[in-house]
């Protein structure tokens, strides 16, 4: 199975179809009468639907077990035409287009089963998916935004030696995948003038994101938050109060980070823990949404 541990819980939707084309108008009126001797068709297919979204993960080996949190089955008649509509919502971190599919497919074929008898000449066609949200992709900026952004690795241990920095180039890989432009790598010790300088530096080159890493610890050197709150014209304290939950599902310690956010103009500062593994836990729980605050700045309020 995939692994989905870094994953977001989001809210996901997925709406699916079937389609069921019968050869005569009789078929048709006896399910409308309920005169089919199996029993009221729309009902049980509704049920076995359900049954179908449920049982999902049961049946496709690489498809996880998640909560479903709402889900329906809906049937339209056309002519000699049944559409099957199947609408699943849940709150997790993979999506679910298969459990939509699925269940109406189980719904399709119960129908199938139900009108053998009287009609020899039933179709299952066009199972597929209509639509689905909730994901990463949904919260992707649009390339034209064409966003800087600046890394600032603050270590006295990495100033000594370079070499030992891995977490420059995990953002710096990181924000390009998302399309952001990475202007700058730099490593200062933890001072909070050299700090101060930085930041004042690249909000003046009008950075759109200014990414500090290390200093935000409990150790008499950890002064990153001490430097850079002072100059932010407002602190966003939701960004990292994300960050932090979704560290706490992973690893205690994660409580005892004093990572902040803030704004200064229109350039988003954000600081994060020195150590690769929080760095990695901090981009996966708050990209690529926490990008959707440039869109809040200039006043596009979607």
């Amino acid at each position: 199975m995939v692994n989905i541990i870094n994953k977001n819980h989001t809210h996901r939707t997925a709406i699916a179809e079937a389609i069921v084309t019968v050869s005569t108008l009789e078929t048709i009126h006896a399910i409308l009468e309920k005169k089919v001797p199996k029993g009221d068709v729309f009902e049980s297919a509704r049920v076995a639907g359900l049954f179908g979204i449920k049982k999902t993960s049961e049946l496709i080996p690489d498809c996880h077990p998640l909560p479903i949190e709402f889900a329906s089955v809906q049937f339209e008649i056309n002519d000699l035409i049944i559409r099957i509509r199947v609408e699943v919502q849940t709150i997790y971190k993979t999506g679910v287009e298969v459990e939509a599919m699925h269940g109406a497919s189980i719904s399709a074929l119960t129908i199938y089963d139900m009108l053998k008898p009287i009609d020899k000449l039933i179709t299952i066609s066009n199972i597929r998916l209509i639509s689905k949200k909730g994901g990463k992709s949904d919260f992707m900026i649009s390339e034209s935004e064409a966003l800087s952004a600046a890394i600032v690795i603050c270590s006295d241990s990495a100033c000594k030696d370079p070499s030992i920095d891995s977490t420059s180039s995990v953002i710096s890989d990181f924000l390009i995948k998302l399309g952001v432009n990475v202007i700058g790598k730099e490593i200062i010790p933890d001072e909070i003038d050299l700090i101060q300088e930085k930041l004042k530096y690249y909000v003046d080159q009008k950075t759109s994101l200014i990414v500090f890493s290390g200093g935000t610890g409990l150790s008499k050197r950890d002064v990153t938050p001490e430097a850079l709150l002072p100059l932010f014209d407002r602190e966003v304290p939701g960004i990292m109060e994300a960050a932090r939950q979704y560290g706490q599902h992973r690893m205690p310690f994660a409580m005892l980070s004093r990572s902040v956010a803030g704004i200064i103009n229109q350039t988003l500062i954000l600081a994060f823990p020195g150590s690769t593994n929080a760095t990695k836990e901090y981009l996966s729980a708050i990209f690529p949404q926490v990008l959707h605050a440039f869109k809040v700045m200039k006043g596009e309020r979607h």
